[in-house]
């Protein structure tokens, strides 16, 4: 199977990573970067929540993403948090306008699988944790500086930046919910269309059986007269 192009960081950890059909090394943690260059190295999963190891692993590693699975070759290195969080990170920096304000947050980015390299960040305006928040675009070019959890942009505000409604996770979501809904409508518009042709089905049977009554008694009514014909002397 051949890999994206290019992948979301926060699909890249929502992956558990697999050396095989059985062997589970955990769900992804967090990334390995180099920011001066704007590029991934690699990221790390965590084995278990009781585990305090890490598994670190390079991009070049993947061998096939399945699902929710990231298949890998070879065998990971291992670490420990504590050493993992000194590695520099812009995720949940905070960015910075060219007043020296606060304007949002560094939430995401977009990362070619292949060489690494970034090809966008994501900004939230607040917490980039909250599901379905708006994302900002930030291309490289508008970062003008950058130190650990500070980046420096050279626009003045979020809204000179381009707006993505929401993230892609939500507008995926949003995307399945119409397709259900549209499905919804169109069992629905066959329900009823079913229904109404019961009811007609239903109406032209009754309209069948009063004629068959109808046609039945006035049978009756000629067997019924001729019989009197016959047993009435006077006719």
């Amino acid at each position: 199977m051949k890999l994206p192009k290019e992948f979301l960081l926060s699909d890249l950890l929502r992956h558990s990573v697999k050396g095989n059909a059985t062997l589970n090394y955990g769900i992804g943690e967090n990334v390995w970067m180099h920011p001066p260059v704007h590029r991934i190295l690699g990221w790390y999963s965590r084995p278990s929540n009781l585990d305090l190891k890490r598994n670190v692993w390079k991009l070049n590693q993947i061998n096939q993403i399945i699902d929710n699975d990231i298949f890998v070759r070879g065998e990971p290195a291992i670490s420990d948090l504590a050493t993992l969080n000194r590695f520099p990170s812009l995720i949940e920096a905070n960015l910075v306008n060219s007043e020296g304000a606060k304007i949002g947050v560094i939430a995401d980015f977009v990362f070619e699988i292949k060489t690494g390299n970034i090809k966008f960040y994501l900004i939230s305006r607040s917490n980039p944790r909250i599901p379905g928040s708006s994302r900002w675009k930030l291309n490289l070019e508008k970062i003008v500086d950058q130190q650990p959890g500070l980046v420096f942009c050279s626009c003045l505000s979020l809204e000179d930046l381009p707006l993505i409604k929401s993230s892609f996770k939500y507008q995926f979501l949003k995307k399945g919910k119409k397709i259900i809904d549209r499905f919804d409508d169109m069992k629905n518009s066959a329900t009823s269309r079913l229904e109404d042709w019961l009811e007609e089905d239903e109406d032209i049977n009754q309209k069948s059986e009063i004629n068959k009554k109808s046609f039945y008694n006035e049978d009756e009514e000629i067997r019924s007269f001729r019989n009197k014909r016959e047993d009435d002397p006077w006719i």
